[in-house]
């Protein structure tokens, strides 16, 4: 395990060093595969990469990879190797020209802090659903400080407007697959019924030597946000800025920084 993360870290970092405007999403694809081939006959993948510009980061699974990079864009790289049946998992999140714009650069660094936060309490015998709704706090916070969002953020928290911006579980076990095993065990506490926890993969306490993923997101998306094609319940006009959203969208639809941790 510890190999093939180092080995898809390299990687990472080769293939943010080679993205530049005017290329494809699968050139970043092709960078990141050709390092691990070239540099440890590191073959296989494993899982489908996930390499989104513009628009395509507020796509969570997006795999298409087939956008040319505009000169200001955030992308967004979710790679990850495989070696000897394991697997990495790995997300990071920058400016396709280098430069952040002060958007990219506060959504960037309220990820980024969310990120750390989670990983500075981690320990055994931490529940990971009180983690994520730190992870949701955090992110919150930075958008009421944005006005994006308003009102009481507990209240905010209680009513499950977090989901709306990181509309998934805050990671998952990993190791001999991406989405490792082990979840909802019978002996585990069971999965929750309310949004963005219920996303969860698995809602147990710490133990050591656990190998998972922590990536907090924040995404822009239209159609959560504007055209409410998911039915959530949640009052969105009480607590969402929808117009100063959709302006943020332009420049950073989404970001998600993930780290594989022991």
């Amino acid at each position: 395990m510890e190999l093939v993360v180092k080995i898809s870290s390299e990687a990472h970092c080769h293939t943010m060093r080679q993205c530049k405007p005017g290329v494809r999403e699968s050139y970043l694809e092709s960078k990141f595969r050709a390092f691990c081939h070239e540099m440890y006959n590191c073959k296989f993948s494993h899982y489908y990469p996930i390499c989104a510009c513009g628009p395509n980061p507020s796509t969570l699974h997006y795999i298409i990879n087939s956008d040319i990079l505009p000169e200001t864009s955030m992308c967004l790289i979710d790679m990850g190797q495989g070696l000897h049946g394991y697997g990495a998992d790995i997300t990071c999140s920058y400016p396709t020209n280098g430069v952040f714009t002060e958007k990219q650069k506060q959504i960037y660094n309220l990820v980024v802090k969310a990120n750390r936060m989670v990983l500075a309490q981690l320990k055994p015998g931490i529940k990971w659903p009180d983690m994520h709704l730190l992870a949701e706090r955090v992110i919150l916070e930075g958008l009421k400080d944005l006005e994006i969002v308003h009102g009481d953020v507990d209240e905010m928290i209680e009513n499950r407007v977090g989901f709306l911006f990181m509309p998934h579980g805050l990671g998952h076990l990993l190791g001999l697959d991406v989405h490792d095993v082990g979840g909802y065990l019978h002996h585990h506490p069971p999965r929750s019924d309310k949004w963005g926890l219920k996303n969860l993969r698995f809602a147990r306490e710490m133990e050591e030597n656990l190998v998972l993923t922590v990536e907090p997101g924040c995404y822009f998306i239209k159609s959560v946000l504007v055209d409410r094609a998911v039915d959530t319940g949640i009052d969105i006009d009480k607590y969402v800025n929808v117009d100063k959203a959709m302006e943020y969208a332009k420049e950073v639809a989404g970001v998600r920084i993930e780290d594989d941790v022991v």
